[in-house]
C-alpha cells in the first residue's frame, strides 16, 4: 500500500479482544508457521487457518466484549468477519507480524435472500478485516469466508500470496457484482466494540448474542 509506517509496537501488543499472549493463540501460531523463514510465508499460513479452519457464521455476531475475545473465537472455532479479524491479528501479534484491524461498510451483493427479507439491507455497516505489516508495507486481506462456504455459493474464494492484497471481489465467478466497499474507515490496534455496536445492534438488536447451537 506505500503508506508511511505508524508505530509498530500498538500492533505487536495483546489486548483484552487480541489476546495474543494466551496460550493456545500461541501454540496455534507457533505450531501453524513452524518452519517458515519469512513473515510473508508465516502470514500466508494464518491467513488461510483463519479463512477455512474457522467457518464463517453470520449468526456469531453480538453486542458482547467477551465473544470477540480471540482465543474464545479460536475455542468455539467459527465467527463472523469482525471475530475472525480479531483472531488473526491475535495470531499475528504472536507470530511476531504488527497486526491491525480495519473496518469498512460493504454491500454484499450475493446475500442470501433469506437474509436481506429477514433484516431489510445487504449492506453490513461493521465489515471487520486486517492489515498486516510486510516487508515494510500495511498489506490489506480479509480471511471472511471460507472455502467450503463459497464453493458451495459459487462464489471466489479470496487468495493471498503473502505480498498482495486480498480483500473481497468486486464480482462473482460469473462477472456480476459480489462485494462493493461502499466506505472506508481506516484502521485500529483494538476492537472498538462501541463504534461496532453503535450501528449493528440497530440490525440485531442490543442484546444479540452467538447463536452456538446453529450449525453454519
Amino acid at each position: 500500500m506505500g503508506e508511511n509506517i505508524d508505530d509498530t509496537a500498538a500492533y505487536l501488543r495483546p489486548t483484552d479482544t487480541i489476546d495474543s499472549e494466551n496460550a493456545s493463540i500461541v501454540r496455534t501460531a507457533t505450531g501453524l508457521t513452524q518452519g517458515c523463514s519469512t513473515d510473508a510465508e508465516k502470514a500466508r499460513k494464518l491467513f488461510y487457518f483463519v479463512r477455512d479452519d474457522i467457518p464463517y457464521s453470520v449468526y456469531m455476531i453480538s453486542m458482547f466484549k467477551e465473544d470477540f475475545v480471540a482465543s474464545t473465537v479460536l475455542e468455539r472455532g467459527k465467527g463472523y468477519c469482525v471475530q475472525k479479524a480479531v483472531l488473526l491479528a491475535a495470531l499475528g501479534r504472536a507470530a511476531g507480524i504488527p497486526s491491525r484491524l480495519s473496518f469498512a461498510a460493504i454491500r454484499n451483493h450475493r446475500t442470501p435472500s433469506r437474509f436481506v427479507e429477514k433484516f431489510g439491507t445487504n449492506l453490513f455497516l461493521r465489515h471487520g478485516y486486517n492489515q498486516l505489516l510486510l516487508e515494510g508495507n500495511w498489506v490489506s486481506v480479509a480471511a471472511t469466508f471460507d472455502r467450503v462456504l463459497c464453493e458451495t455459493n459459487g462464489l471466489p474464494v479470496v487468495e493471498f500470496d503473502g505480498v498482495n492484497d486480498a480483500i473481497l471481489p468486486s464480482v462473482d465467478l460469473k462477472g456480476n457484482a459480489y462485494v462493493e466497499y461502499v466506505e472506508k474507515f481506516g484502521t485500529e490496534a483494538d476492537l472498538p466494540l462501541d463504534w461496532i455496536v453503535s450501528a449493528i445492534s440497530k440490525v440485531w438488536g442490543k442484546d444479540k448474542r452467538p447463536w452456538l447451537s446453529r450449525d453454519h
